[in-house]
């Protein structure tokens, strides 16, 4: 069967209390409407439009990843008239119209699958999502007849007391087929509000002779409306707990699922063990095996097989290959690509750098533009000087060197292949390979200077106590 995808987007979200349209707040790093678009886009529409209103060009800026087209609803006069506006759009299509509103993040192309294999096994003409609702006052209400089929919906402003108990209510996602858009033209104006409610078409449609349908096959959870901050939190609690479950599902361990965030565009590898309050973001991959110890944050990065992160670590736009062992404390910039059994420990900082197979850097360093090889020992304390004031510089230590603690490599530089770099050094020019490098201060001992230094200082306190007795 044919189908197109329309996506109601053009409310101003009043309640949301922010001058950022309503479908453009985000959970995690995502606009709402993009996660309903990724989900439409999985059911293969051959077209998709979204309805835009005032803030149009924001929308329109924001949606990534798919061919869609835009239809404007200059004024908000309702959910009716903004799919009367996508029509000309859709004016050479022939086939099933799927409506959804940009405010449903949470809806899933498996549930929106099911509902169109409903509404065409039993050819109805237009066919509706509902749901049971624990407070339903947000919502239309469904209304059935006699024989439970449904007749109308009733919104919450409109409904009689009675009605106001109903739990089944109106999810704002149909399926139309196209001969029944013309009844659009057919919908009144709402007096209370001013609008052309689409939740009239049921009505509309079934008094015409139209064959219509109900499905009651959502959650809540899944199909709530995010219209305030408050529910916008709740959306984002419901997908961080959908994305873990999901990965638990799959073979990975979280020690306290409640406490970890993992993007949805983040992949895991199996048998990976995650501690609490551990932040994956972005398009981060994690290999398998690993361990990611408590309070580690993973942006963008590629996490290979193996690897064990320690706590408090920071890592953003780096690669980490299989085996190596990266913190606690310890901060990966952009561009840095670790190598297999490798170690970056406690308090070392490494950006835009290579670092060769099993090289070590342990403790309290800073690497920046740096080209090191395999095999090479970083002792504590030492630095990279990669600026001159004017641009970066890079240091290349070759393979199976040996830096010494509390070493400045004063870039451009290199250090030659098994060189040997003693601690407290200053290098500024190349070290030649296998060789020693020293450069220290001579070494100077004043004798008795401790013991004149003593002397002074009671000195001076006696001259003070003196003064004090006057």
């Amino acid at each position: 069967m044919k189908l197109a995808c329309v996506i109601l987007a053009a409310g101003l979200g009043k309640r949301m209390n922010s001058s950022l349209p309503k479908v453009m707040h985000k959970i995690y790093d995502k606009p709402m409407i993009q996660y309903v678009l990724d989900s439409v886009s999985k059911l293969r529409p051959e077209r998709t439009v979204i309805v835009v209103g005032e803030h149009h060009e924001e929308i329109e800026g924001s949606i990534r990843g798919s061919a869609v087209s835009f239809a404007l609803q200059r004024e908000a006069k309702g959910t009716g008239d903004a799919l009367s506006k996508a029509k000309a759009a859709l004016k050479d299509f022939d086939g099933t119209v799927l409506v959804l509103n940009g405010d449903t993040p949470l809806v899933t192309p498996e549930t929106l699958k099911r509902f169109l294999r409903l509404h065409h096994k039993q050819r109805n003409a237009v066919s509706l999502i509902s749901f049971i609702a624990d407070d339903p006052k947000a919502y239309g209400r469904i209304l059935r007849d006699s024989l439970g089929r449904i007749s109308s919906i009733v919104e919450d402003r409109d409904a009689t007391e009675g009605q106001k108990n109903i739990k089944e209510v109106n999810s704002g996602v149909y399926a139309i087929e196209q001969a029944a858009l013309g009844l659009l033209k057919d919908i009144p104006l709402n007096p209370s509000k001013g609008e052309y409610y689409l939740t009239e078409v049921i009505s509309i449609a079934k008094n015409r002779g139209y064959k219509v349908n109900s499905y009651c096959i959502g959650s809540e959870n899944e199909l709530m409306g995010v219209n305030t901050k408050s529910e916008l939190l709740k959306a984002h609690l419901a997908m961080r707990k959908r994305i873990v479950n999901g990965w638990i599902e799959k073979g990975i361990t979280f020690i306290d699922p409640d406490s970890a965030f993992v993007y949805p565009d983040v992949r895991i590898g199996g048998d990976t063990i995650i501690y609490p309050s551990v932040y994956l973001e972005g398009k981060t991959r994690v290999g398998k095996g690993c361990v990611i110890y408590p309070n580690v944050h993973i942006i963008d990065s590629e996490i290979g097989d193996g690897v064990l992160i320690k706590d408090s670590t920071v890592i953003e736009g780096a690669i980490v290959r299989s085996k190596a062992v990266i913190g606690p404390f310890a901060h990966l910039r952009h561009g840095c690509d670790i190598g297999s059994e490798s170690k970056i420990g406690n308090f070392v900082e490494v950006k835009k750098s290579v670092i060769g197979q099993g090289t070590k850097a342990s403790h309290l360093s800073y690497i920046g533009d740096a080209l090191i090889g395999k095999g090479v020992n970083i002792g504590a304390g030492t630095i990279t000087c990669n600026y001159d004031g004017k641009e970066k510089r890079r240091t290349t230590i070759d393979d199976n060197v040996f830096i010494g603690s509390d070493t400045q490599l004063v870039a451009p530089v290199r250090v030659g292949k098994g060189a040997y770099v003693g601690a407290g050094s200053t290098i500024t020019k190349d070290v030649p390979p296998m060789s020693l490098a020293l450069s220290r201060a001579e070494q100077k001992h004043i004798e008795g200077w401790a013991l004149k230094k003593q002397f002074k200082v009671q000195s001076l306190k006696l001259k003070v106590k003196n003064r004090k007795d006057r």
